[in-house]
């Protein structure tokens, strides 16, 4: 059987944002968007190939992009290496990136004529699946447009914001990121400061999702001693086969089973592969290492996809989303059983947004 995958990350809104700055004055966000459903052939994802992908939806992250564009994949070419950090972003600077992607999402949604729906319980994911209609789950990877005073996760919350990762790779008012470093232990910096902290039990209160996978190590322990409920990290492979320090260790992984949490796969190739190198020549066979090894830390009913589709490199195999029967025949030639690919494809995902969220 065919099973639609749910997804813990992908970049779409801030594509949708870049071509809205580079497009010419006559193309307007509504063209933008519109043009994503009738399909743009641009990045990695628009509606028809996420429906011949048979992509049921996932997480969609609102991400404030460096403002110096020090992000430079060509820095992970293998061997080693370690980008700088780009500097924090203020919350001033933050906010009206933060509300354009928001906007241009729900742009798409109403242009899609009912084929895209923003989702914020387990009941209208699956009602979605059941109707073959893709589901936008709104998450924020950095906090960055989050005050201190946490009025504006107020705000977000209130419009359907129900995951959230404190940091980027970088530095915020609320914690310290991990660097993309190659190799690399995750044990690099400080945790969560005291604002970072009251974010932890704010989202505990509000029942949104607190994503891991940019933390570093100390900050990841930190949440695993406030938050109450179960440790996720959307997009994040194991430490053990790939040294990337945004990868998890063995003790991570533990944590997040013990808590009943979850992992989604990232495709990122530079978090793959044994090299670190971000190239699309990467066999899916390296990605099933990954899941085979976290399935063996967390159980196979905390694993499932974090592709970090429009963000990254990912195996040329997959290409992008309408490219996803590449991985059900992965998991088919390694053996999987219809249960278990269902699992992975996106039961796993469900559950565990329902435990956190809880509906």
């Amino acid at each position: 059987m065919r099973h639609t995958i749910f997804d813990g990350h992908n970049d779409l809104p801030l594509r949708l944002m870049q071509r809205c700055t580079n497009a010419d004055q006559n193309s307007s966000a509504d063209a933008i968007t519109r043009q994503c459903i009738v399909g743009s052939k641009q990045g990695h994802i628009d509606l028809p190939r996420m429906q011949a992908g048979g992509f049921a939806g996932g997480l969609f992250a609102i991400f404030i992009p460096p403002q110096d564009g020090s992000l430079n994949f060509e820095a992970m070419d293998g061997g080693g290496y370690r980008i700088p950090m780009p500097p924090p972003i203020e919350f001033q600077d933050a906010i009206p990136v933060a509300l354009q992607q928001i906007s241009l999402l729900l742009k798409l949604i109403a242009n899609s004529d009912g084929a895209i729906r923003l989702c914020i319980s387990r009941r209208e994911i699956d009602a979605c699946i059941q109707d073959k209609v893709i589901s936008v789950v709104l998450h924020m990877e950095g906090a960055e447009a989050i005050d201190k005073n946490l009025d504006a996760l107020d705000v977000f919350a209130a419009v359907g914001l129900k995951s959230l990762g404190p940091v980027w790779s970088r530095n915020t008012l609320f914690g310290e990121g991990v660097p993309l470093a190659f190799p690399a232990s995750p044990d690099i910096g400080g945790g969560l400061t005291a604002a970072g902290k009251n974010l932890v039990a704010a989202c505990n209160e509000k029942r949104i999702l607190i994503d891991l996978s940019h933390l570093n190590e100390a900050g990841f322990w930190d949440v695993a001693k406030l938050s109450k409920a179960p440790l996720v990290a959307t997009h994040s492979n194991a430490w053990s086969i790939s040294n990337s320090a945004r990868n998890l260790t063995d003790q991570q992984l533990d944590a997040i089973r013990d808590s009943d949490g979850m992992v989604g796969m990232n495709l990122a190739t530079c978090f793959i592969r044994s090299d670190g190198k971000m190239t699309a020549d990467t066999d899916l066979k390296q990605f099933i290492q990954h899941i085979e090894y976290t399935m063996e830390r967390v159980g196979e009913n905390r694993v499932g996809l974090g592709s970090d589709f429009d963000g990254a490199v990912v195996p040329r195999a997959i290409g992008d989303v309408a490219g996803l029967d590449a991985l059900r025949d992965a998991f088919t030639e390694h053996g999987y059983s219809d249960e278990l690919q269902r699992k992975l494809c996106h039961n796993n995902w469900l559950d565990a947004l329902e435990r956190t969220w809880g509906e």
